[in-house]
């Protein structure tokens, strides 16, 4: 396994890549090597799929119910023309 060594890191970055761990039960050492992983993954064909984007978003929170409004008019046939 290869070491590195970040210098100048912002104290702004490293408080919030503590925090961002400690949510995720992880060291800081072990979100890092998260993040770096993630960064340099190959594209996966779900991560263009904006439902599975938004899905995992919400997933952590449990998901999100949305009320959708009654309909005050009745669906239309699609116009091509």
């Amino acid at each position: 396994m290869a070491a590195l060594s970040i210098r100048n890191l912002d104290d702004e970055v490293k408080r919030r890549l503590r925090i961002r761990a400690a949510r995720k039960g992880r060291s800081m050492e072990s979100e890092i090597r998260a993040i770096l992983a993630e960064a340099v993954a190959e594209p996966d064909d779900d991560a263009t799929n904006p439902f599975v984007t938004f899905m995992e978003r919400f997933q952590e929170i449990g998901g999100v119910e949305l009320d959708l409004p009654p309909r005050s008019t009745p669906a239309r046939w699609a116009e091509f023309s």
